[in-house]
Protein backbone atom coordinates (compact mmCIF):
# COMPACT_ATOMS: atom_id res chain seq x y z
CA UNK A 1 0.00 0.00 0.00
CA UNK A 2 1.14 3.75 -0.87
CA UNK A 3 1.33 5.96 2.60
CA UNK A 4 -2.03 7.51 1.07
CA UNK A 5 -3.75 4.19 0.76
CA UNK A 6 -2.83 3.37 4.57
CA UNK A 7 -4.14 6.68 6.15
CA UNK A 8 -7.07 5.98 4.11
CA UNK A 9 -7.70 2.19 4.93
CA UNK A 10 -7.52 3.38 7.95
CA UNK A 11 -10.42 5.69 7.69
CA UNK A 12 -7.93 8.66 8.18
CA UNK A 13 -8.25 12.12 6.56
CA UNK A 14 -5.51 14.66 5.58
CA UNK A 15 -6.96 18.27 7.26
CA UNK A 16 -8.20 20.80 4.96
CA UNK A 17 -5.06 23.27 5.25
CA UNK A 18 -5.83 26.58 3.32
CA UNK A 19 -9.56 25.07 3.20
CA UNK A 20 -12.12 25.23 5.03
CA UNK A 21 -9.85 24.81 8.52
CA UNK A 22 -9.40 26.26 12.01
CA UNK A 23 -6.42 27.98 10.82
CA UNK A 24 -8.62 30.57 8.57
CA UNK A 25 -10.54 31.60 11.86
CA UNK A 26 -8.74 33.75 13.15
CA UNK A 27 -7.66 35.57 10.22
CA UNK A 28 -10.94 36.25 8.99
CA UNK A 29 -12.28 37.49 12.09
CA UNK A 30 -9.70 40.13 11.86
CA UNK A 31 -10.42 40.67 7.85
CA UNK A 32 -13.85 41.39 9.12
CA UNK A 33 -12.49 44.19 11.47
CA UNK A 34 -10.74 45.89 8.91
CA UNK A 35 -7.20 43.90 10.49
CA UNK A 36 -6.37 41.49 7.59
CA UNK A 37 -3.19 43.49 7.73
CA UNK A 38 -1.73 41.79 10.49
CA UNK A 39 -2.30 38.53 8.88
CA UNK A 40 1.22 38.13 6.34
CA UNK A 41 0.95 34.05 5.96
CA UNK A 42 -2.30 33.59 4.10
CA UNK A 43 -4.90 35.85 2.44
CA UNK A 44 -7.41 36.87 5.47
CA UNK A 45 -9.83 38.06 3.17
CA UNK A 46 -10.18 34.78 1.15
CA UNK A 47 -10.34 33.26 4.60
CA UNK A 48 -13.40 35.79 5.55
CA UNK A 49 -15.00 35.15 2.43
CA UNK A 50 -14.74 31.36 2.22
CA UNK A 51 -16.09 31.05 5.83
CA UNK A 52 -18.54 33.44 5.70
CA UNK A 53 -17.83 35.72 8.65
CA UNK A 54 -19.19 39.34 7.63
CA UNK A 55 -17.80 42.21 7.83
CA UNK A 56 -18.49 43.75 11.33
CA UNK A 57 -16.89 46.68 14.36
CA UNK A 58 -16.18 43.82 16.71
CA UNK A 59 -15.75 40.20 16.51
CA UNK A 60 -16.03 38.13 19.46
CA UNK A 61 -14.40 34.18 18.77
CA UNK A 62 -15.01 31.84 21.10
CA UNK A 63 -13.43 28.43 20.88
CA UNK A 64 -14.75 25.56 22.87
CA UNK A 65 -12.49 23.04 23.88
CA UNK A 66 -13.63 19.33 22.90
CA UNK A 67 -16.75 20.34 20.80
CA UNK A 68 -16.11 18.04 17.64
CA UNK A 69 -18.71 18.62 14.95
CA UNK A 70 -19.83 14.75 15.20
CA UNK A 71 -20.00 15.34 18.94
CA UNK A 72 -22.47 18.28 18.29
CA UNK A 73 -24.57 16.64 16.01
CA UNK A 74 -25.23 13.51 17.91
CA UNK A 75 -26.30 15.75 21.06
CA UNK A 76 -28.08 18.74 19.37
CA UNK A 77 -31.27 18.11 21.23
CA UNK A 78 -29.31 19.34 24.19
CA UNK A 79 -27.72 22.31 22.84
CA UNK A 80 -30.70 24.90 20.75
CA UNK A 81 -28.67 27.36 20.21
CA UNK A 82 -25.64 25.63 18.48
CA UNK A 83 -27.82 23.42 16.55
CA UNK A 84 -29.65 26.21 14.57
CA UNK A 85 -26.73 28.52 14.45
CA UNK A 86 -23.81 25.80 12.80
CA UNK A 87 -22.88 27.29 9.38
CA UNK A 88 -20.22 25.00 8.51
CA UNK A 89 -18.15 22.20 9.35
CA UNK A 90 -14.23 22.81 9.21
CA UNK A 91 -10.98 20.97 10.10
CA UNK A 92 -8.65 20.96 12.42
CA UNK A 93 -4.76 20.45 12.02
CA UNK A 94 -2.75 17.53 12.76
CA UNK A 95 -2.54 16.36 15.62
CA UNK A 96 -5.85 16.88 16.95
CA UNK A 97 -4.46 17.72 20.07
CA UNK A 98 -5.31 21.12 22.14
CA UNK A 99 -1.48 22.84 22.06
CA UNK A 100 -1.46 22.27 18.14
CA UNK A 101 -5.06 23.96 17.33
CA UNK A 102 -4.28 26.67 19.61
CA UNK A 103 -1.11 27.00 17.68
CA UNK A 104 -2.87 26.53 14.74
CA UNK A 105 -5.66 29.07 15.32
CA UNK A 106 -3.60 31.45 17.14
CA UNK A 107 -0.99 31.88 14.54
CA UNK A 108 -2.87 30.70 11.08
CA UNK A 109 0.24 28.26 10.35
CA UNK A 110 -0.15 24.52 10.70
CA UNK A 111 2.28 22.35 13.16
CA UNK A 112 4.81 21.75 10.66
CA UNK A 113 5.60 25.85 10.67
CA UNK A 114 4.51 26.00 14.47
CA UNK A 115 6.31 22.99 15.86
CA UNK A 116 3.67 22.60 18.49
CA UNK A 117 3.62 18.50 16.84
CA UNK A 118 1.80 16.72 19.65
CA UNK A 119 1.04 17.13 23.52
CA UNK A 120 4.28 16.55 24.16
CA UNK A 121 7.02 16.61 21.29
CA UNK A 122 10.40 15.77 21.13
CA UNK A 123 12.54 18.72 22.27
CA UNK A 124 16.29 18.55 20.16
CA UNK A 125 18.18 20.49 22.65
CA UNK A 126 17.39 17.96 25.68
CA UNK A 127 16.55 14.97 23.66
CA UNK A 128 13.65 14.47 26.00
CA UNK A 129 9.87 14.85 25.59
CA UNK A 130 8.37 18.30 26.19
CA UNK A 131 5.26 18.61 27.16
CA UNK A 132 3.45 21.24 24.84
CA UNK A 133 0.27 22.42 27.30
CA UNK A 134 2.09 22.42 31.07
CA UNK A 135 5.64 23.75 28.82
CA UNK A 136 7.36 21.52 31.15
CA UNK A 137 10.55 20.78 29.48
CA UNK A 138 10.06 22.79 26.24
CA UNK A 139 12.52 25.96 25.39
CA UNK A 140 11.40 29.32 25.67
CA UNK A 141 8.07 29.93 24.44
CA UNK A 142 9.08 32.69 21.80
CA UNK A 143 12.22 30.33 20.68
CA UNK A 144 10.24 27.20 20.37
CA UNK A 145 7.53 28.64 17.89
CA UNK A 146 8.55 30.95 15.97
CA UNK A 147 5.42 31.99 14.06
CA UNK A 148 4.01 35.35 15.13
CA UNK A 149 1.05 35.47 16.82
CA UNK A 150 -2.06 36.94 15.25
CA UNK A 151 -3.08 38.71 18.40
CA UNK A 152 -0.24 40.45 19.22
CA UNK A 153 0.66 41.39 15.34
CA UNK A 154 -3.14 42.96 15.41
CA UNK A 155 -2.85 44.71 18.44
CA UNK A 156 0.54 46.26 17.43
CA UNK A 157 -1.13 47.53 14.06
CA UNK A 158 -3.89 49.11 16.59
CA UNK A 159 -6.63 47.22 16.89
CA UNK A 160 -8.24 46.36 20.55
CA UNK A 161 -7.60 42.86 21.19
CA UNK A 162 -8.60 40.90 24.34
CA UNK A 163 -8.73 37.55 25.57
CA UNK A 164 -10.91 36.14 27.91
CA UNK A 165 -9.61 33.05 29.91
CA UNK A 166 -7.91 31.62 33.13
CA UNK A 167 -5.78 34.37 34.96
CA UNK A 168 -3.36 31.42 35.24
CA UNK A 169 -3.31 31.29 31.62
CA UNK A 170 -2.05 34.58 30.82
CA UNK A 171 1.55 34.20 31.59
CA UNK A 172 1.57 30.77 30.26
CA UNK A 173 3.98 28.91 28.05
CA UNK A 174 1.32 28.18 25.69
CA UNK A 175 0.06 31.69 25.62
CA UNK A 176 3.17 33.47 24.87
CA UNK A 177 4.14 30.74 22.84
CA UNK A 178 0.58 31.71 20.22
CA UNK A 179 -2.01 33.40 21.64
CA UNK A 180 0.05 36.68 23.07
CA UNK A 181 -1.53 40.16 22.40
CA UNK A 182 -4.15 42.31 23.70
CA UNK A 183 -5.39 42.12 27.12
CA UNK A 184 -5.54 39.12 28.73
CA UNK A 185 -8.67 39.20 31.14
CA UNK A 186 -8.91 36.87 34.26
CA UNK A 187 -12.18 34.83 34.35
CA UNK A 188 -13.38 31.63 36.04
CA UNK A 189 -16.85 31.33 34.84
CA UNK A 190 -17.73 31.19 31.54
CA UNK A 191 -21.00 33.25 32.84
CA UNK A 192 -18.25 36.10 33.99
CA UNK A 193 -16.32 35.73 30.45
CA UNK A 194 -19.39 36.50 28.63
CA UNK A 195 -20.41 39.50 30.26
CA UNK A 196 -16.58 40.81 29.70
CA UNK A 197 -17.38 40.07 26.30
CA UNK A 198 -20.86 42.09 25.73
CA UNK A 199 -19.07 44.59 27.39
CA UNK A 200 -15.97 45.01 25.06
CA UNK A 201 -18.56 44.13 21.92
CA UNK A 202 -19.78 47.84 22.40
CA UNK A 203 -16.30 49.12 21.01
CA UNK A 204 -14.76 48.02 17.75
CA UNK A 205 -11.91 45.27 18.07
CA UNK A 206 -11.66 41.93 18.96
CA UNK A 207 -12.60 39.40 21.70
CA UNK A 208 -11.37 35.48 22.31
CA UNK A 209 -13.02 33.79 24.45
CA UNK A 210 -11.70 30.21 25.44
CA UNK A 211 -13.60 27.77 27.51
CA UNK A 212 -12.39 24.74 28.26
CA UNK A 213 -14.88 22.07 30.80
CA UNK A 214 -15.93 20.27 27.56
CA UNK A 215 -12.95 18.67 26.95
CA UNK A 216 -12.29 18.25 30.87
CA UNK A 217 -15.52 16.29 30.87
CA UNK A 218 -15.00 14.48 28.00
CA UNK A 219 -11.39 13.14 29.76
CA UNK A 220 -12.86 12.06 32.33
CA UNK A 221 -15.86 10.79 32.01
CA UNK A 222 -16.26 10.83 27.42
CA UNK A 223 -18.46 12.69 25.64
CA UNK A 224 -21.18 9.95 26.05
CA UNK A 225 -21.54 11.08 29.39
CA UNK A 226 -24.42 13.22 31.30
CA UNK A 227 -21.78 15.21 32.42
CA UNK A 228 -20.08 16.11 29.26
CA UNK A 229 -23.82 16.44 27.83
CA UNK A 230 -24.71 19.05 30.96
CA UNK A 231 -21.34 20.96 30.20
CA UNK A 232 -22.70 21.36 26.27
CA UNK A 233 -25.69 22.61 27.66
CA UNK A 234 -24.23 24.83 29.54
CA UNK A 235 -22.07 26.10 27.34
CA UNK A 236 -25.17 26.42 24.96
CA UNK A 237 -27.05 28.48 27.37
CA UNK A 238 -24.01 31.18 27.80
CA UNK A 239 -23.52 31.32 24.04
CA UNK A 240 -27.27 32.06 23.45
CA UNK A 241 -27.24 34.76 25.90
CA UNK A 242 -23.59 36.20 24.32
CA UNK A 243 -25.61 36.29 20.90
CA UNK A 244 -28.91 37.83 22.59
CA UNK A 245 -27.47 41.04 24.03
CA UNK A 246 -24.37 41.20 21.29
CA UNK A 247 -24.32 44.83 20.41
CA UNK A 248 -25.17 45.92 16.78
CA UNK A 249 -22.54 45.76 14.26
CA UNK A 250 -20.79 42.96 16.62
CA UNK A 251 -20.76 39.10 15.34
CA UNK A 252 -19.88 35.79 17.48
CA UNK A 253 -17.91 33.44 15.64
CA UNK A 254 -17.89 30.07 17.66
CA UNK A 255 -15.20 26.84 16.70
CA UNK A 256 -13.42 23.76 18.46
CA UNK A 257 -10.21 22.47 18.54
CA UNK A 258 -10.65 18.78 18.05
CA UNK A 259 -13.44 16.32 18.43
CA UNK A 260 -13.07 13.34 20.84
CA UNK A 261 -13.46 9.38 21.25
CA UNK A 262 -14.93 7.33 23.71
CA UNK A 263 -12.18 4.55 24.21
CA UNK A 264 -13.05 2.04 26.69
CA UNK A 265 -13.30 -1.62 25.22
CA UNK A 266 -11.43 -0.74 22.28
CA UNK A 267 -8.13 -2.13 21.48
CA UNK A 268 -5.59 -1.33 23.53
CA UNK A 269 -1.54 -1.84 23.50
CA UNK A 270 1.04 -1.18 26.33
CA UNK A 271 4.58 -0.73 25.04
CA UNK A 272 5.89 -1.24 28.16
CA UNK A 273 4.18 -4.85 27.37
CA UNK A 274 5.08 -4.91 24.23
CA UNK A 275 8.33 -5.92 23.34
CA UNK A 276 8.37 -5.49 19.58
CA UNK A 277 7.07 -2.40 20.35
CA UNK A 278 9.51 -0.94 22.02
CA UNK A 279 12.33 -2.31 19.90
CA UNK A 280 14.86 0.54 18.87
CA UNK A 281 12.23 3.19 20.18
CA UNK A 282 14.52 5.67 22.21
CA UNK A 283 11.75 7.83 22.96
CA UNK A 284 7.64 8.32 22.56
CA UNK A 285 5.89 11.48 22.18
CA UNK A 286 2.70 12.53 21.24
CA UNK A 287 -0.46 10.86 23.77
CA UNK A 288 -2.56 7.11 22.93
CA UNK A 289 -3.80 8.65 19.79
CA UNK A 290 -1.15 10.01 17.89
CA UNK A 291 2.49 8.63 18.34
CA UNK A 292 5.54 10.41 17.62
CA UNK A 293 8.40 7.51 17.83
CA UNK A 294 11.89 8.55 18.01
CA UNK A 295 15.05 6.34 17.11
CA UNK A 296 19.00 6.76 18.18
CA UNK A 297 19.52 5.85 14.42
CA UNK A 298 16.85 7.05 11.81
CA UNK A 299 18.35 3.78 9.45
CA UNK A 300 16.24 1.67 12.01
CA UNK A 301 13.02 3.47 11.44
CA UNK A 302 11.61 1.00 8.13
CA UNK A 303 12.14 -1.75 10.28
CA UNK A 304 10.17 0.17 13.52
CA UNK A 305 7.38 0.67 11.15
CA UNK A 306 6.80 -2.56 9.65
CA UNK A 307 7.08 -4.05 13.35
CA UNK A 308 4.52 -1.74 14.80
CA UNK A 309 2.06 -2.02 11.77
CA UNK A 310 2.65 -6.05 12.13
CA UNK A 311 1.26 -5.37 15.85
CA UNK A 312 -1.56 -2.87 15.76
CA UNK A 313 -2.58 -3.70 11.96
CA UNK A 314 -5.77 -2.47 10.76
CA UNK A 315 -6.42 -0.36 14.03
CA UNK A 316 -3.24 2.36 12.95
CA UNK A 317 -1.89 4.01 9.45
CA UNK A 318 1.60 3.75 10.35
CA UNK A 319 4.02 6.33 8.15
CA UNK A 320 7.84 7.25 7.83
CA UNK A 321 8.27 10.78 8.89
CA UNK A 322 8.91 11.52 4.97
CA UNK A 323 5.42 10.05 4.20
CA UNK A 324 3.77 11.58 6.98
CA UNK A 325 5.02 15.17 5.80
CA UNK A 326 5.23 14.36 2.14
CA UNK A 327 1.13 13.63 2.74
CA UNK A 328 0.75 17.16 4.13
CA UNK A 329 -0.30 15.57 7.74
CA UNK A 330 1.56 18.63 9.48
CA UNK A 331 0.98 21.26 7.00
CA UNK A 332 2.08 22.68 3.47
CA UNK A 333 5.70 23.11 4.93
CA UNK A 334 7.86 21.99 7.71
CA UNK A 335 9.72 24.01 8.68
CA UNK A 336 14.10 22.97 9.25
CA UNK A 337 14.01 23.81 13.44
CA UNK A 338 10.76 21.97 13.41
CA UNK A 339 12.13 18.30 11.69
CA UNK A 340 13.34 16.72 14.31
CA UNK A 341 10.33 17.37 16.76
CA UNK A 342 8.44 14.75 14.48
CA UNK A 343 9.13 11.01 15.06
CA UNK A 344 11.04 9.07 12.41
CA UNK A 345 8.04 6.79 12.77
CA UNK A 346 4.24 8.88 13.56
CA UNK A 347 1.18 6.54 14.45
CA UNK A 348 -2.50 7.18 13.54
CA UNK A 349 -4.49 5.04 14.88
CA UNK A 350 -8.03 4.41 13.46
CA UNK A 351 -11.05 3.76 15.31
CA UNK A 352 -10.79 4.24 18.90
CA UNK A 353 -7.84 2.04 19.18
CA UNK A 354 -5.19 3.45 21.57
CA UNK A 355 -1.27 2.57 22.42
CA UNK A 356 -0.28 3.94 25.96
CA UNK A 357 3.19 3.49 27.62
CA UNK A 358 3.08 2.44 31.80
CA UNK A 359 6.71 3.08 31.62
CA UNK A 360 5.78 7.13 31.16
CA UNK A 361 2.02 7.77 31.38
CA UNK A 362 0.65 7.68 34.93
CA UNK A 363 -2.34 5.89 35.87
CA UNK A 364 -4.91 8.34 35.77
CA UNK A 365 -3.65 9.44 32.37
CA UNK A 366 -4.15 5.89 30.71
CA UNK A 367 -7.77 5.75 32.10
CA UNK A 368 -8.58 8.34 30.30
CA UNK A 369 -12.37 7.60 28.91
CA UNK A 370 -12.32 10.76 26.04
CA UNK A 371 -9.11 10.78 24.40
CA UNK A 372 -7.81 12.02 20.79
CA UNK A 373 -5.11 13.42 18.37
CA UNK A 374 -5.74 11.09 15.43
CA UNK A 375 -7.24 12.43 12.19
CA UNK A 376 -11.14 10.24 12.64
CA UNK A 377 -13.85 12.48 11.09
CA UNK A 378 -14.92 11.41 15.02
CA UNK A 379 -11.46 14.20 15.98
CA UNK A 380 -10.75 15.84 12.84
CA UNK A 381 -14.36 17.79 12.22
CA UNK A 382 -15.25 20.70 14.44
CA UNK A 383 -17.88 22.80 14.00
CA UNK A 384 -18.08 26.97 12.35
CA UNK A 385 -20.71 29.13 13.77
CA UNK A 386 -21.05 32.65 13.08
CA UNK A 387 -24.38 34.96 14.04
CA UNK A 388 -24.47 38.87 13.22
CA UNK A 389 -27.32 40.58 13.71
CA UNK A 390 -25.98 44.16 11.90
Amino acid sequence: MTPGERLAAAGLSVPDYGGLELGAVLPGALAAVGAADAVAARDAEADRVRLGIPRAEHVVVVLIDGLGHRQLDARKGHAPFLRTTESAVITAGFPTTTATSLALFGTGRASGATGMTGYTAHNPRTGAAANLVSWDGADDPERWQREPSLLRTAHEGGLAVSTLGKAKFAGSGLTRAALSGGEFVGRARLAERVDEAIRRARTPGLTYLYWGDIDRMGHKHGWQSEAWTAALEDVDQELRRLRARLPRHAAIVVTADHGMVDVPGAPRWDIAAEPSLARDVRLVAGEPRMLHLHTDDAAVAPAVAERWRGVLGADAAVLLRSEAVALGLFGPVVADHVEDRIGDVVVAMAGRATVVDSRTQTPEAIALVGVHGSLTREELEIPLLVAYDG
